[in-house]
């Protein structure tokens, strides 16, 4: 019998592997920016340069990207190592947009489905902070366009599935330009806003109260609405 010896593993091994874990385990979203490395090396009781060898073999698995100055990014599992074509794609062509809605449809129905079968209580409590921040503005008529997109994405994390989370923020990152200017050129009066407000709520209810299919309807609904005022935008804009 061949056995082989025991070796322990390297202290930058091992906290690579923390890292890794709990970035796929969705507690760092794509583009989150990951401690500083004083902070890492506090956190796991070891020197600054184990944290360095574990952040850079943790880039080389592209899960990672260290910025000089600007510290150490989460990168998108989808993401193209030549940047978003599909954001260069809408900004060229913007009525693939309305492509991208269509697919968001699929995606986000069933990230709503999942999210009222498996938030925990955490997810429930920035959902609803999201709804109260909405209503604020409302209240003030100010506009909630990254509110609207932090929504989505906390659904997107409470499937507690990382794969619905990295395409999810993948396609917002790609969608954000052209979702401020629906934002800024077409949902401009106060109905306008107060039904985005109450599609969000009702989602919000439906993942809170544990109903698959309503949360379903409800986030189709939602998107619909979107198809229909981003269509509206492009008419605008080629008018």
């Amino acid at each position: 019998m061949n056995f082989k010896p025991i070796r322990p593993k390297k202290i930058a091994t091992q906290i690579a592997e923390q890292i890794r874990t709990s970035i796929l385990a969705g507690e760092f979203t794509p583009g989150e920016k990951l401690p500083p490395e004083r902070e890492l090396a506090e956190m796991f009781g070891v020197s600054r340069p184990s944290v360095r060898e574990a952040l850079n073999s943790l880039s080389a698995a592209g899960l990672v990207e260290s910025y000089q100055g600007g510290g150490t990014v989460v990168k998108s599992l989808v993401e193209s190592s030549s940047g978003s074509p599909l954001s260069e794609l809408i900004k060229v062509e913007r009525e693939r947009a309305l492509d991208v809605i269509e697919v968001r449809k699929c995606m986000e129905g069933w990230t709503a489905y999942y999210a009222a079968q498996r938030a925990l209580p955490e997810d429930l409590r920035k959902l609803a902070a999201v709804i109260d921040g909405m209503e604020r503005n409302l209240d003030g008529m100010q506009p909630s366009e990254d509110l609207d997109a932090n929504f989505h994405i906390i659904i997107a994390k409470a499937t507690h599935n990382i794969v619905w989370l990295h395409l999810m923020q993948s396609i917002f990152d790609a969608m954000k330009e052209f979702q401020q200017g629906v934002w800024r050129a077409v949902y401009l009066t106060g109905d306008d806003q107060r039904t985005l407000f109450d599609h969000h709520r009702t989602i919000y209810e439906a993942i809170r109260d544990r109903d698959p299919e309503g949360a379903r309807n409800r986030m189709l609904t939602h998107l619909d609405f979107a198809e229909a005022r981003s269509s509206a935008y492009l008419r605008q804009e080629t008018a």
